[in-house]
């Protein structure tokens, strides 16, 4: 979005506060915990990537003031605007389950959404000898997923290709009711799930790790109370999610935490000229990557309007993708709008497993990111948004 900016207003007036030195592609850790490329390739410098000429506030937002336009940083920085752009992200709590994070000191434990414990993934599959490999998804909203049971399938096809599948269990304990929300790339992975013999429980909850013991806690959310303990060989962790501490009662958050805005424009729904993107809005919609680019294009138009006193007309639909990774070389390329509707790019059935598919992961979209995405180029998918945005 500083890129768009620039572009619009001019590099000196756009400035982007950003604390982090490094910029990381987070959709490639599904394949950095699957063994199948390097962390180092999904991180640039930070100031690699912010627009040449935006002024970078090395600092943190610690409060949003929209009646004042004015955001405080750390030391009691003032930052005043006359418009905001909010993409704060979304905040992990691995604190929020017993034994985390402190667990991950110990083997046979990791998880890809972290740069710190991604790589404890690949480390874990590789030293599995024998039982169970248990893999998560939180009762709270997530970024990407997918991501949780990606990590799953690409665990089953190496344990084949290894020689260790026969002792190993694997499952999925999900605390959803169904594998994926949009019932025909759910069919789909069920079918998956058959045919490698894959283990789902719904409605079970991760909330605590013994990883002196390698014993994982679930709870049944079907029946309050009732905890399950399950050994394991392997684990992967999703952790609790939730919108970052600055926006939690925040004056343009809602009652739970997420910037308030509306979900065709991206504008806020208070403060006209304060807007959000990405997975610290309430946009009811899956929090993914595809999401961001496609909304990106919105958020250009609508902010151009009311940069004119114009009303915003651009709207998005609620598009988002999830290129379902189901082994080394096979993706489920999941594309769906608010509605849960498939909205697919391409006039095929995209619900089948293709390894042309795989090769726009892992290959095609991570140059799309770094070369044209950050620079406001083109957009990755679908092809409408090329066209338009």
């Amino acid at each position: 979005m500083s890129a768009r900016m620039k572009r619009k207003v001019g590099a000196r007036n756009v400035a982007v506060v950003e604390p982090s030195k490094t910029h990381y592609y987070q959709p490639l850790w599904t394949l950095v915990g699957g063994g199948i490329k390097q962390l180092a390739a999904s991180a640039r410098p930070m100031e690699s990537v912010i627009p040449a000429g935006v002024e970078w506030i090395k600092s943190r937002v610690i409060a949003l003031d929209p009646d004042k336009n004015c955001v405080w940083l750390e030391n009691d920085v003032k930052v005043s605007y006359k418009y905001l752009i909010i993409a704060l992200g979304i905040s992990l709590h691995y604190e929020k389950i017993k034994g985390l994070p402190e667990g991950f000191n110990h083997p046979k434990i990791g998880s890809n959404y972290s740069a710190q414990t991604v790589e404890k993934t690949w480390r874990a599959l590789q030293d599995f000898k024998e039982g169970n490999a248990i893999f998560t998804f939180p009762n709270t909203p997530v970024k990407c997923a997918g991501a949780p049971q990606k990590i799953m399938y690409l665990s089953d096809a190496y344990l084949r290709k290894t020689g260790k599948r026969p002792k190993a269990n694997i499952m999925f304990n999900t605390s959803l009711g169904v594998i994926f929300a949009v019932k025909k790339y759910a069919d789909a992975l069920l079918e998956v799930v058959k045919d490698r013999d894959l283990a789902v429980n719904y409605k079970r909850n991760l909330i605590e790790v013994r990883a002196d013991k390698q014993e994982a806690v679930f709870e049944n959310l079907d029946k309050p109370g009732v905890t399950e303990v399950h050994q394991y060989e392997m684990l992967h962790v999703t952790p609790p999610m939730g919108p970052p501490a600055v926006l939690i009662n925040s004056p343009v958050s809602d009652e739970n935490g997420w910037v308030d805005v509306d979900k065709e424009t991206l504008q806020h729904k208070k403060y006209p000229n304060v807007f959000a993107i990405g997975d610290c809005t309430n946009l009811p919609t899956s929090k993914t990557a595809a999401a961001v680019a496609a909304q990106s294009g919105v958020l250009d138009k609508t902010i151009s309007l009311v940069m004119k006193n114009e009303l915003p007309v651009k709207k998005y639909d609620g598009y988002t993708s999830c290129p379902l990774v189901t082994g080394y070389n096979k993706v489920i390329l999941a594309e769906f709008d608010y509605n849960g509707q498939p909205l697919e790019t391409f006039p095929i059935d995209q619900s089948k497993e293709r390894t042309t598919m795989y090769h726009m992961k892992a290959d095609m979209m991570p140059l799309l990111y770094w070369n044209a995405l950050l620079k406001k180029l083109i957009l990755p998918y679908p092809m409408d948004y090329y066209r338009n945005c």
